[in-house]
């Protein structure tokens, strides 16, 4: 633009001259204004967002300390006073008719209360029973007469000789009634036990004597020594028998 003035002192125009270019390329200050209006609406939308958002946050912290308050006095406050406090409420007779019941009671009472006790025993597994002696399948007990009276005669001095008394000898001779009848060629036929105490294999009673197959006291006497050195006493051998069937 330009400022004119007259020679004669007339009040200066102001002329406009619009420029158009005819080139293709966009306007310098056209572009320039766009570019320059674009960061300032930009700065003014990033400013609101930043001054909004502690409000949310705390709108958000608001909305879950009432949440939670709320769900606590669901579980405190009646559920049913919502109920009661309603005009369609009907209180529920739930004693029939009956008036309740109101006991007065004077001075002083006890009361006493008892706990149950228990035995804690710790669990011992059960031995098992021996196994049958393969050796003993083929052999056959020798051909004697079984004289159970004189057998348990003897076993009646072999016990007092121990130092046990007349109730050990008791349950020596229900044991070995159950074992073998005092036989001395008593052989199970399934596992191979032999003689009066069921030695298994019969063989282990060499150790008491050579004649261990035919001769009723080297049977007892280390029938007495087995159960000596295993259950300690006649009485001992006879419980466990009686427990788990063998001994």
């Amino acid at each position: 633009m330009g400022r004119h003035s007259g020679e004669h002192g007339e009040t200066p125009i102001e002329v406009n001259f619009e420029h158009r270019s005819t080139s293709t390329a966009p306007s310098v200050p056209r572009r320039s204004v766009t570019a320059d209006a674009a960061p300032s609406r930009i700065a003014t939308h990033g400013s609101r967002s930043r001054v909004t958002s502690p409000a949310k946050q705390a709108a958000t912290v608001v909305f879950a300390f009432l949440a939670s308050v709320g769900f606590l006095m669901v579980n405190v406050v009646d559920p049913y006073s919502g109920a009661t406090a309603s005009a369609s409420y009907e209180p529920v007779d739930r004693f029939g008719g009956q008036q309740a019941q109101e006991i007065d009671v004077d001075g002083d009472y006890a009361v006493a209360v008892a706990s149950e006790g228990y035995l804690v025993e710790k669990y011992v597994e059960p031995e098992p029973e021996p196994e049958p002696d393969p050796s003993s399948a083929g052999w056959a007990p020798p051909a004697v007469v079984p004289d159970p009276g004189s057998a348990q005669a003897y076993a009646a001095g072999a016990v007092a000789a121990r130092g046990w008394g007349g109730g050990e000898f008791d349950c020596l001779v229900a044991l070995w009634n159950k074992e073998s009848g005092w036989r001395v060629n008593a052989m199970n036929p399934s596992s191979g036990a032999y003689g009066i105490p069921q030695a298994l294999p019969g063989s282990k009673m060499a150790t008491a004597g050579a004649d261990w197959a035919t001769n009723a006291a080297t049977q007892i006497e280390w029938g007495l020594g087995y159960i000596s050195g295993r259950y300690g006493t006649p009485c001992g051998a006879w419980a466990h028998s009686q427990s788990v069937g063998w001994y």
